[in-house]
């Protein structure tokens, strides 16, 4: 109860959620003594893949007994899952604890929610010296409350697409101004870039950081990978190659992420990561709401022998990546999805192929997630629509046969409230 009346608090600070600029996250770090200059971090930006690529990282580090903080954006089921230290999540009174001391210093100053927990990460993080800090880009990254590092071992730049375009000008939304926001200010330090969805992105991602000095791993060019049979793949960098068995996430293009998260790892080069810290580490990987079976609980239940999964893929990109995976399985497939109301619906839901059923509902406890029903009428071309009233009513509508899956999705928020439900 404390913890959630603070946040409440924190949330009413400024009148926006977001107002991109660094002038309030940066004098907040001031009178806390700056404790992003005290840590070890690697940066990652993107559009899509951070969570996974940095569960990964974390994954072999931990193989080779390296403790992480990680800060991420947004959180699933709880705040906590915000600010992990020494590889755990804060307890909730130490979390109230955090916050209160960071809640007296700013002393009632203007400063948006996510730059008030920005600071706090940092502020916490400096306890852990010798910690690896994962540090998530919000938004972008050019006015982020994560971008007032002054050096990190290493900025990722994971797979880049359309998204978050109502922050931007009309005129100016882009994928190349995307890039620009994500990229153009990375520090100079080793820069890894995962495999793109196109090759004029990739363009752009090089033309964007060619002024940058950092060494940079660009995939197909310093690194690549290979799937291979019987459940292997091969990844290949400058320092050879290694034979690998697949991760322990669903879908094949995960190896995209996991393979940017190995490249990074092996460009740490004052770190002792072995090969067999590699190996093992990716089979070993915590994620949550990414391609996530949910094996028991109440709405599990519901489903029986049928299996259920969560994804919370919420723009274009991610949606084209799931109903790649998606094809790849020999069932028949339901999906249920809830949205944002500021996404592209049509975009989204045009990646889909060969689904049994579509139900749409509402995001419940989202006043800005779009009605079920208007994104029903919104998408109602696509064949066997319908719009139920809750996730539970959803589920009892579907008809399932042997080896249907059901699959919800649209939103990380309502993969959260899934999870909490179950």
């Amino acid at each position: 109860m404390k913890l959630q009346k603070i946040v409440e608090r924190l949330q009413k600070l400024h009148p926006k959620e977001i107002d991109l600029s660094l002038d309030r996250t940066i004098n907040l770090c001031q009178k806390l003594g700056n404790p992003q200059d005290q840590i070890n971090c690697v940066s990652i930006v993107g559009t899509n893949g951070k969570y996974s690529t940095i569960q990964t990282l974390c994954a072999i580090l931990k193989e080779a007994n390296y403790k992480c903080n990680i800060y991420t954006s947004p959180h699933i089921k709880k705040i906590n899952e915000r600010f992990v230290y020494n590889n755990e999540e804060l307890s909730d009174d130490d979390l109230t604890n955090l916050l209160t001391e960071i809640e007296e210093v700013n002393n009632n100053e203007p400063i948006t929610f996510f730059e008030i927990l920005t600071v706090a990460y940092f502020h916490h993080a400096k306890k852990y010296p010798k910690n690896i800090n994962l540090i998530e880009s919000g938004l972008f990254h050019r006015f982020d409350a994560t971008n007032i590092l002054k050096k990190n071992l290493a900025s990722i730049i994971t797979t880049i697409g359309l998204d978050h375009l109502d922050w931007l000008p009309k005129e100016e939304q882009t994928i190349k101004k995307i890039i620009f926001e994500k990229a153009s200010s990375l520090l100079n330090s080793k820069i890894i870039v995962a495999k793109q969805s196109s090759n004029k992105i990739s363009a752009h991602i090089e033309n964007t950081i060619a002024k940058n000095k950092s060494k940079k791993i660009i995939f197909n060019k310093n690194y690549s990978f290979a799937l291979k049979e019987n459940d292997f793949f091969y990844f290949e960098d400058e320092f050879g190659g290694i034979k690998l068995s697949k991760p322990n996430l669903p879908g094949e293009f995960q190896l995209e992420n996991v393979s940017t998260a190995i490249a990074t790892a092996r460009q740490l080069t004052n770190y002792n990561i072995t090969n067999d810290h590699i190996k093992n580490g990716i089979t070993k990987i915590e994620s949550i709401a990414r391609l996530q079976e949910i094996k028991s609980g109440r709405l599990k239940n519901l489903v029986k022998n049928n299996q259920l999964f969560v994804d919370g893929s919420h723009n274009p990109l991610g949606a084209k990546v799931l109903n790649q995976h998606l094809q790849s399985l020999n069932c028949k497939k339901h999906i249920i999805l809830g949205m944002m109301a500021n996404k592209d619906h049509n975009k989204y839901i045009s990646y889909f192929k060969n689904v049994e059923t579509l139900t749409t509902i509402d995001i419940p406890n989202q006043p800005n997630a779009i009605k079920g029903n208007d994104l029903k009428d919104k998408i109602k071309n696509f064949p066997n629509i319908q719009n139920k009233n809750s996730i539970e009513d959803a589920i009892f509508s579907i008809k399932l046969q042997e080896n249907d899956i059901i699959i919800i999705t649209g939103s990380l928020y309502l993969a959260g409230e899934v999870l909490n439900l179950n």
